[in-house]
């Protein structure tokens, strides 16, 4: 009989599941699954999702001693606890639950510092430097914040460009590469769209319009960035006025690993806020930390 760990990272796009052998010190499974279904309003409801999932990594005879899941969407400590809770008696293993972005610093081979998510969503997890009480700030939802993700970038633009069309602003290329990703014809349409046709959780799909728009020399575009890094450079201000531990940011997610202007914007608008903290772009899969969670709590 085999002792593993799985970790487990549930984001909002995708949800990872990696097996861990103990003895040989190597991974034994990798398995990429969509979120599809995915929610944190009922936590029966998630822990029944997730155990499905989870049931199938691992392998006959094997003992899993431990499993750390990194939650999109569980926010609180208390809601931490009982999805654990729920999971493990779903599931009858030993089980861990934090917020997805506490795996980032794990991911990144450190002990200590902030973990900072912008992809479908955004959020900055820590723990305060004394106390080591979990912090986090966003994580608000795509409609009320989560300023800087995918959703948040796709809602800020469209928002720039209908105010110019308010004005009487000739449609330059940033509302050009928003009718284009959504396939319509002019602004009435893509307002209708982006309210009806599929909502608020496919708005982070057309991010990469807002980055060809800014490559393409949109000001708009480019100030629609810019805040959005101002806005994920905020979220760590917040944690770091609060007490957490600043030794390090680590940043991941979809949209900032993949887009290196959003990253830009956010590393120079957090030097200016933040003078001397390191920041990090994570390389690694974030289902790495989670891993790694749970082989420390064997």
């Amino acid at each position: 009989m085999s002792r593993v760990v799985i970790g487990v990272d549930v984001g909002g796009t995708k949800t990872r599941m990696r097996l861990l052998d103990l003895a040989a010190g190597e991974v034994a499974g990798d398995r990429t699954v969509p979120s599809t279904g995915w929610q944190t309003r009922s936590l029966s409801g998630a822990a029944t999702w997730l155990a499905q999932r989870v049931a199938a990594v691992p392998r006959p005879g094997d003992e899993v001693v431990r499993i750390v899941a990194g939650a999109h969407g569980c926010e609180t400590p208390e809601q931490c606890d009982l999805l654990g809770r729920e999971l493990e008696a779903a599931l009858g293993m030993p089980v861990t639950v934090v917020n997805d972005a506490e795996l980032l610093v794990p991911a990144a081979g450190l002990t200590a510092g902030i973990g900072l998510i912008a992809g479908t969503g955004s959020v900055a997890v820590g723990r305060h430097r004394e106390t080591a009480a979990r912090l986090s700030a966003g994580g608000w939802g795509w409609v009320l914040g989560d300023d800087g993700s995918g959703s948040a970038l796709v809602r800020d633009a469209a928002r720039a460009v209908l105010a110019g069309a308010d004005g009487g602003a000739p449609l330059e290329p940033l509302g050009r590469a928003l009718l284009r990703s959504y396939g319509v014809p002019g602004l009435p349409e893509l307002a209708a769209a982006m309210s009806w046709d599929g909502g608020v959780e496919t708005w982070a799909g057309h991010a990469p319009a807002v980055f060809a728009a800014a490559a393409e020399g949109s000001v708009l575009a480019q100030e629609v960035i810019r805040r959005g890094g101002a806005g994920l450079a905020h979220l760590v201000q917040c944690l770091a006025r609060r007490g957490a531990d600043t030794g390090a940011v680590v940043a991941a997610g979809g949209v900032i690993v993949a887009q290196p202007t959003l990253f830009a914007a956010f590393e120079k608008e957090l030097a200016v806020r933040l003078p001397g903290v390191a920041t990090t772009l994570l390389r690694t899969p974030p289902v790495a930390g989670a891993v790694e969670l749970a082989r420390r709590r064997t």
